[in-house]
């Protein structure tokens, strides 16, 4: 049995964008072309990557659980995986959700009562309302475009990594960002003046 070569992780290396997706069509293709080892060094990777990317939007202690959960989402809607697809959006997609799910919970959460006197404890609250605006906002863009706007406007990925995530070119991310944040300025005007 032939071994995969070794590729450079994505996690270190973003010009390795198709590795985890190579080493999930592996790992669906089942044990015996050795996707059982591609499909662990998968895991350990996103691991990483949903660790960092939940670190960014949730409170410390909410961040593993978070991980954990996309984790199971990656395991179980593994098999909506197309290989003809970039990896990295699907995985994305899937960290958003589950992220989202997380901030709908944590806002039905009981919590106790705290001591009028507690300082220096940051507030979310107004990073929570805007994470549920804007993507409400975005969902009504075309994916295309709002997948662009996420990538690059709000995580931080530049125009050519945008494209090579996406499979669109890097003139038609352009376009996508452009015209994506036209619509959402359109938008908010219009939901301004229908309130005045």
């Amino acid at each position: 049995m032939a071994q995969m070569p070794h590729m450079a992780s994505p996690v270190a290396d973003d010009d390795a964008v198709d590795d985890w997706g190579r080493l999930m069509a592996a790992a669906n293709a089942g044990p015996s072309v050795g996707g059982g080892g591609a499909y662990h060094r998968l895991l350990s990777e996103i691991t990483v990557w949903l660790r960092r990317y939940y670190a960014r939007r949730l409170p410390p202690a909410a961040v593993e659980d978070a991980a954990q959960e996309a984790l199971i989402a990656v395991h179980t809607k593994r098999h909506t995986y197309s290989v003809d697809r970039p990896f990295r959006p699907w995985l994305a997609a899937i960290a958003r959700y589950k992220w989202i799910d997380r901030l709908r919970s944590m806002s039905r959460e009981l919590t106790d009562e705290l001591d009028d006197n507690i300082a220096g404890v940051e507030d979310h609250g107004a990073a929570v309302t805007s994470a549920i605006v804007l993507d409400e906002l975005l969902s009504h863009l075309k994916p295309a475009q709002a997948t662009v706007i996420r990538l690059v406007k709000l995580e931080g990925f530049t125009i050519e990594e945008a494209a090579q995530m996406t499979g669109q070119s890097m003139s038609l991310v352009k376009v996508n960002i452009h015209r994506g944040l036209g619509r959402l300025a359109a938008s908010v005007q219009h939901d301004d003046q229908a309130e005045v």
